[in-house]
């Protein structure tokens, strides 16, 4: 694995080594922006669980069996996740996990221009959400501000970074542990009251992110985590948990609503709000004209599997028609998934995206 995030870190260096400086650096004509920078939970995580103990980590088999060196990565799928699919949408490698890189920064000097990940399975907006198990929003952001901020711009200058940084896309993807983590404990705040402290919460970290650079931001709504195999389990019928799916929908207008106001407020920030519950309500409604054929039990832990509550596991059974399930363990899509959701995201209709796809977004 450190092979591989090696090369990673490689071809990004190797891709800004053409990069010609005249007034300033530009970028490639193959890059349709200069970097990526992602932040969120297990959906865009490539890794960084790998570097400090957690038991909410996925390095093992048989998760990575469809990735090109088949081999697990630290990605919670059989294969490639979105991060990956929308890095190949704009020309750039994957960006890398970004404790995987921390302990070269004094000796190599590795270059952040291309972008980095700061995202951790089990992580949440709320710092208080598996704090045991992930790096919380908050502390990717202060991972950002505190250190890959400096280094883009020791690299790049003041100014030049500032353009750099106004140029990347932001991609984040968080909220679904917060939400999952309320439905388990059941705690006495009231609903509109916890998805109300998601929401400001967030709002703050955005203005961090906003504050030093970030400009064009991509943010993914809670997907219908009612009807993923694991809340599907807790009915005989496997019906979706509709519990579950309100608090999304409450948490999915708030987090519209929020997007409207930080754009009131800070006039230069741009952003595409990706509607995942409804997407993926759609593929779970009509999974033939997506090329599924099972979209309530997962590839990797099945419903009568003992380890259906649990990440897929190296004693785990899994299936042998990976694309045909929209889901590759409890929680989380299957790469087949991942990649016609990042089609939607990039260049999709409108339906799905607000108020632009992330191809109008890079265009502004």
């Amino acid at each position: 694995m450190a092979y591989y995030y090696t090369n990673v870190l490689s071809a990004a260096v190797l891709g800004f080594f053409f990069l010609f400086v005249v007034s300033g650096i530009t970028f490639s004509e193959a890059q349709k922006v200069p970097g990526i920078y992602v932040f969120g939970d297990s959906l865009v995580d490539v890794g960084n669980n790998n570097y400090f103990p957690t038991l909410a980590r996925v390095n093992y088999p048989h998760n990575g069996i469809d990735f090109p060196n088949h081999k697990p990565t630290g990605r919670y799928s059989n294969g490639k996740i979105t991060a990956d699919f929308l890095a190949e949408k704009v020309g750039l490698p994957t960006s890398p996990p970004y404790l995987s890189l921390t302990s070269m920064l004094k000796k190599n000097n590795p270059s952040f221009l291309s972008g980095i990940s700061f995202a951790s399975g089990a992580a949440g907006i709320l710092d208080t959400t598996n704090k045991d198990l992930a790096i919380s929003m908050t502390k990717q952001v202060k991972y950002y501000t505190t250190s890959v901020y400096g280094e883009v711009v020791q690299q790049l200058g003041a100014s030049e970074a500032l353009n750099h940084l106004s140029k990347s896309l932001f991609y984040i993807v968080i909220g679904s542990n917060d939400i999952m983590k309320y439905d388990r404990i059941h705690i006495k705040q009231q609903p509109e009251e916890f998805v109300d402290s998601m929401i400001l919460t967030l709002k703050q970290q955005l203005k961090q992110l906003y504050h030093y650079g970030g400009r064009k931001f991509l943010l993914a709504g809670s997907g219908p985590i009612g009807c993923i195999p694991l809340q599907r389990h807790k009915n005989k019928t496997l019906e979706c948990k509709q519990d579950v799916n309100s608090a999304c929908l409450m948490y999915n207008e708030g987090l519209k609503s929020m997007l409207h106001e930080l754009k009131s407020e800070l006039k230069d920030i741009n952003y595409s709000y990706f509607d995942t519950y409804n997407f993926f309500s759609n593929l779970i409604q009509k999974p033939a004209s997506y090329g599924f054929s099972e979209v309530k039990v997962a590839c990797c832990g099945l419903v009568d599997d003992i380890d259906v509550k649990h990440l897929c596991r190296r004693t785990s059974s899994y299936c042998s028609n990976r694309s045909d399930h929209l889901f590759w363990d409890p929680y989380h899509p299957s790469e087949a998934a991942s990649r016609i959701v990042v089609d939607a995201v990039f260049e999709g209709p409108l339906q799905y995206s607000f108020p632009f796809n992330v191809e109008q977004l890079i265009a502004l």
